[in-house]
């Protein structure tokens, strides 16, 4: 018997079932045999009224920009697939990033404060061979995602918002003047309709056409009480050298319940990779040594697993008019990050804003809308950093190597100050800090590398520098401009605010520290 099944077969919650039928998924995509359908589409025909600003599909983290558009005067219906409501195991996150919950009037500050379930300091960055490195306040805040939903649906409703739950979207059809929105339990019309679905929702599945990302991010790990010590975390450490064609990256920090502990790698959809169960028998083979404890001591709450896709062609590009999508539908998280709530909430208000403005000046086109999710260089140029950190299935590399390169960039920017290390740390990438470290790191660490990544990426990677460097002049250049936005019309106005975002998102000008 494997390690999976020793300890997920007899637990009540159905865990080695759940992590067989993720498995299923994981080899159809590795296969490239994911179905899609035609979901989405378009008639000339007039809609006779429209039922609300706004529809939202995907609860989950819908309910997030939901509220906030509601706050606002905005018409919307959320629907939700089943019941709306957080999972047990925490959303980890850094403080300073949730104070637009107050900011946009979603939550008070003592709300907030009763939100989070855990804090600590400080966390850990290591790799086979080097030091570590503890930094403080970085993904430190465990938020409760019962209590946070709860509490964001009940305000949604109270202010007039509309909560369709166990509906599931089934189909849209969109017209000059609106879209027609099918569910479970009927149709609803709408101005404009956001996909909050995630990575595998039925849009994205059939605009995408079944095409392989073009990375994927394996996690598996869990959440248990027993363990002796649990006041640090673990921001990515590694003690292992490459096995199997892979990296194992681990992640860990104190919950409500004991202690979370997650082994990830990135890897890409070739079919020969392994699969779910198999990197769950390496978590739990590997953890003892990992946490310096015996498994037999460990009271495990739950087992927690999964795959993120990230594809090059990304954000989405929505080729409809009227349809927005947002968060994981949009896939415009970087390949390094699980994307999902602190990728959200990083760009709540800057959503909000656009939404809103598209909404009072009719600015629901196709062009239009894309202006609301445009390319990101600071997220263009972590491919890079996510191709040095993967090995493709026939590829032979010194084992060592990726543990080595981190060790070298992470020395830098320790050297360099929290300044540069605390922005790369939270998914923030920036031309200055970056300008900074790479001429620092050992010529002797970079160039083993080059084989590996190839040189169309390096290519790719050098014209995605030049637009980070670019958006970092513009973003000041734009604010300047803004006292003459005054003389514009309003839909000139939405188009300069959407640029502008562009270039504060883009160069990473949004980090707060």
């Amino acid at each position: 018997m494997n390690l999976t099944r020793q300890f997920l077969e007899q637990r009540k919650d159905n865990a080695l079932d759940n992590l067989r039928k993720a498995d299923r998924f994981w080899l159809a995509l590795r296969s490239g045999t994911i179905n899609y359908a035609e979901v989405v589409k378009e008639t000339q025909e007039s809609l006779p009224d429209i039922d609300c600003d706004v529809v939202i599909c995907g609860g989950t983290l819908g309910i997030l920009l939901g509220a906030a558009l509601q706050k606002l005067g905005v018409q919307v219906t959320v629907i939700e697939r089943g019941l709306l409501k957080g999972r047990e195991q925490e959303w980890n996150i850094s403080r300073q990033e949730l104070d637009i919950f107050c900011e946009l009037e979603l939550l008070t500050e003592a709300e907030l404060e009763q939100a989070i379930a855990t804090e600590y300091n400080p966390g850990r960055v290591g790799f086979l061979g080097g030091r570590d490195i503890w930094v403080e306040d970085v993904l430190n805040i465990g938020v409760n995602p019962i209590y946070l939903l709860e509490k964001l649906k009940k305000k949604f409703v109270n202010t007039g918002g509309k909560l369709l739950e166990n509906t599931g979207f089934q189909s849209a059809t969109i017209s000059a003047d609106g879209v027609e929105v099918k569910t479970d339990l009927g149709k609803l019309t709408t101005r404009l309709l956001i996909d909050a679905m995630g990575h595998f929702s039925p849009i994205v599945k059939q605009i995408r056409k079944g095409v392989k990302p073009d990375s994927i991010c394996t996690v598996v790990g869990s959440c248990a009480d027993g363990y002796e010590r649990n006041e640090t975390g673990d921001l990515i450490y590694s003690f292992t050298p490459i096995i199997n064609q892979c990296q194992y990256f681990w992640e860990a920090f104190p919950a409500r319940e004991g202690r979370t502990t997650y082994m990830f790698s990135y890897l890409d959809a070739h079919p020969e990779r392994p699969s779910l169960d198999y990197f769950m028998s390496e978590y739990l083979r590997l953890l003892s040594d990992y946490q310096n404890v015996n498994l037999e001591q460990l009271d495990f709450k739950r087992f927690l697993f999964g795959f993120f896709p990230a594809y090059r062609q990304s954000p989405l590009k929505i080729p409809f008019d009227r349809i927005l999508a947002i968060g994981d539908s949009n896939g415009g998280q970087s390949p390094v990050s699980f994307g999902g709530f602190g990728a959200m909430v990083r760009h709540l208000k800057r959503l909000t804003k656009g939404v809103y403005e598209a909404l009072q000046t009719n600015s629901l086109t196709q062009k239009d809308l894309t202006l609301i999710q445009p390319y990101q260089p600071n997220i263009s140029v972590t491919w890079l950093f996510q191709k040095t950190m993967s090995v493709e299935v026939k590829q032979k590399i010194n084992p060592n190597q990726i543990n080595n390169l981190m060790n070298g960039v992470f020395s830098v920017m320790e050297r360099l100050g929290d300044d540069i290390m605390k922005p790369f740390l939270q998914d923030v990438i920036q031309f200055i800090p970056l300008a900074k470290t790479l001429p620092l790191v050992n010529p002797k660490l970079v160039l083993p590398i080059l084989p590996q990544v190839g040189i169309n990426p390096l290519l790719s990677w050098s014209w995605e520098y030049f637009n980070l460097a670019l958006y970092s002049g513009l973003y000041p250049l734009g604010k300047v401009a803004q006292p003459l936005i005054k003389n514009l019309s309003p839909k000139q106005q939405y188009y300069y605010h959407r640029y502008l975002d562009a270039w504060k998102y883009g160069s990473g000008g949004d980090y707060i520290n």
